[in-house]
């Protein structure tokens, strides 16, 4: 059998990280991932995953990712349910994440304008790598 999930999404809200009894770290999070096709007004969907990581990486996915971060995420679909408080039985479908993937750098505490503001008093015509000249090369040129 096999049960294996990958996704590639942004956080909708900052993680929440909780502790077991025991001390173990649990971090849940959401993660809205675009559907690959719009719907008949032209615009583009979004699935929203409920995701779930143990131990040291819950507490690294809780430092370092916040609401609007673009992850990765491997996995497993798990199922689980609990009664309600109103005596129903409650069913979770959710994300047992093995790994998550921070794919964005960490920002800066600069705002984006400051860091705007910091490229644009840079003089653009210097060239990072003066030893090296690529004017020659076109697109067509690439292999991908």
């Amino acid at each position: 059998m096999m049960n294996r999930v990958v996704l590639v999404g942004r956080l909708t809200k900052d993680p929440d990280l909780r502790y077991t009894p025991n001390g173990v770290p649990v971090a849940s999070f959401t993660l809205a991932v675009n559907r690959s096709f719009t719907n008949q007004q032209g615009d583009r969907e979004a699935d929203f995953i409920q995701c779930q990581i143990w131990r040291k990486p819950a507490e690294n996915v809780a430092n370092f990712l916040k609401k609007g971060s673009l992850a990765g995420v491997d996995g497993r679909i798990q199922t689980r349910n609990f009664e309600g408080q109103d005596g129903k039985r409650v069913y979770i479908t959710e994300v047992r994440a093995d790994s998550v993937q921070f794919l964005e750098p960490k920002r800066d505490s600069d705002s984006p304008k400051k860091q705007e503001a910091n490229y644009n008093n840079n003089n653009r015509n210097d060239n990072p790598f003066p030893d090296n000249d690529y004017s020659g090369i076109s697109d067509d040129d690439l292999p991908f």
